[in-house]
């Protein structure tokens, strides 16, 4: 642990190293207008190929004086952009590989005195710039519970079950979603009694569409909160699954609706929501995982979309559907093996799987898969559940991870406390960008999945080897599938179970 002294004199060398980048930045800024406007930036033939587009500049740097410049493809708006982002987080890097180990350590540090203030600062009032998003605030700050105050909360339920944005608002999926889980966060009694579980299954289910969903994020906040509150049932998740399937595209990533582009947003939606009614192994994981490893960046950080530029709240979004991933380990290797072989599992789990019906009456899933995450290639179904889709969630996060982090876990920590993080509180999408409460959450989000990342077992304190910085930059672990503080699900779990 550091004292006072050596905190202040960590601030004032990391505050000096950015005042100096800001400045060597501007003065950059005058020179390049003086110069050929950017948009006239080309490139030799030869480097289109490339796949990074730090290639790009590369090429363009030993590029030969007699080259005819009408033969050079002109870099478009996206590749410029990104250029200037390796640019920026490049220099923040240089300076940490310039310095030695002890101050290394301390440009790393999470600065949980600053957060704390920045975040309970949204308690007494927001800026103008968070009236827009008034009816829908909740999402983006539950996690640090600004709705601490059960009264609040109260003014937000709907005498219909749901909550609003506000009080006096119409209920919404989202806002419910972040309520629920804000109260699962408080724990104590009365917050998890306030929730009227009967009004929101009602609710629940006049959302649902008849055709089974048309947004992934819809289907994912109602399936979460019908399960982490004990009332998901065969009604709720009745083709949602059939849905999340076709909005599976060709890249393997889940886009929100059929035919769009896949998203990380819409692909931790619709994986964990085909996790939580126990159908992922209808997704084709292979290529999903496929997808998803590719999205982080040279930058240590994950892009959304392909071809876009990396941004701090996909640091849960994209690695919190890895981390989900290495659970589903078993189920990846099952589809990879040739057609013959699994054909012959398939065959295996026809002969032991449970159809719905036979459970729609005792309020129980879809159609139960043999081949499902808790068995291998024999048959071990729901069963070992007592036949209840909201007991997934809690029974998933038990399992062991399957293997090491399928994605860069330090580079992902690296980015988020060096480049998104802000030094005076708060956590921003990148370099060059305003703080704000919800890449706040999810930044953080993101940094506790990628700090349990090496553990096998949930919530098992990791080595100090697998947390960058100094190991009091450990936070709380979270179950992955809700998004909220793991002993907060298991608190709720015993407490719904038995009311």
């Amino acid at each position: 642990m550091m004292d006072g002294v050596q905190r202040r004199r960590s601030r004032y060398f990391l505050g000096s190293i950015y005042k100096a980048r800001r400045s060597r930045a501007s003065k950059k800024t005058k020179e390049k207008q003086k110069e050929e406007p950017i948009k006239e930036a080309r490139l030799p033939l030869d480097s289109v190929a490339m796949e990074s587009s730090s290639s790009f500049s590369r090429s363009s740097a030993s590029a030969s004086p007699n080259t005819n410049l009408d033969q050079q493809p002109r870099l478009t708006v996206t590749q410029l952009m990104q250029l200037e982002v390796e640019e920026k987080v490049a220099q923040i890097y240089r300076v940490l590989n310039g310095v030695s180990p002890h101050s290394q350590s301390l440009m790393s540090e999470l600065w949980r005195d600053k957060h704390v203030e920045f975040l309970t600062r949204g308690l007494e009032q927001l800026g103008p710039s968070y009236h827009v998003l008034d009816a829908k605030i909740a999402p983006s700050i539950f996690p640090f519970v600004f709705l601490c105050f059960l009264h609040l909360l109260d003014l937000r339920k709907d005498k219909d079950g749901g909550y609003g944005g506000g009080p006096g608002q119409l209920p919404h999926l989202a806002t419910t979603y972040a309520a629920v889980n804000t109260l699962i966060t408080l724990g104590s009694e009365n917050a998890l009694s306030s929730i009227n579980r009967d009004n929101l299954y009602k609710f629940l289910l006049r959302m649902k569409d008849s055709s089974g969903e048309i947004d992934v994020r819809a289907s994912y906040t109602a399936i979460s909160v019908a399960s982490i509150l004990n009332i998901l049932d065969y009604e709720l998740a009745k083709d949602v699954g059939n849905y999340i399937l076709r909005c599976q595209t060709y890249e393997g990533g889940i886009a929100g609706e059929p035919g769009s582009e896949a998203h990380g947003g819409y692909t931790f939606c619709g994986l964990a929501t085909m996790i939580l009614i126990n159908e992922a192994d209808r997704l084709d994981l292979p290529s999903l995982l496929d997808w998803v490893a590719f999205r982080q960046g040279v930058e240590g950080g994950f892009q959304g979309r392909t071809n876009k530029l990396v941004d701090g709240c996909y640091s849960f979004w994209q690695g919190g559907v890895l981390a989900l991933m290495q659970r589903l380990l078993p189920i990846v290797d099952m589809q990879l093996m040739p057609s013959s072989d699994n054909g012959e599992l398939s065959s295996i789990g026809s002969t032991c799987s449970i159809k719905s019906s036979d459970l729609a009456g005792q309020g129980s899933g879809t159609k139960i898969h043999a081949m499902c995450f808790y068995g291998t290639i024999l048959c071990q179904s729901i069963l070992n559940l007592q036949g209840k889709l909201s007991d997934i969630g809690f029974h998933f996060v038990k399992r062991h991870a399957e293997s090491v982090p399928l994605f860069h876990s330090t580079a992902l920590q690296q980015y988020i406390l060096l480049c998104s993080q802000v030094l005076e509180g708060g956590f921003k999408d990148k370099p060059g960008k305003y703080r704000d409460f919800y890449h706040s959450c999810y930044c953080l989000s993101g940094l506790s999945v990628s700090q349990y990342s090496w553990s096998k077992d949930a919530g098992a304190s990791p080595l100090p080897t697998a947390v960058l910085g100094p190991y009091s930059n450990l936070l709380e672990p979270i179950h992955p599938l809700y998004n909220v503080v793991l002993d907060g699900c298991y608190k709720s779990l015993d407490f719904f179970s038995t009311s």
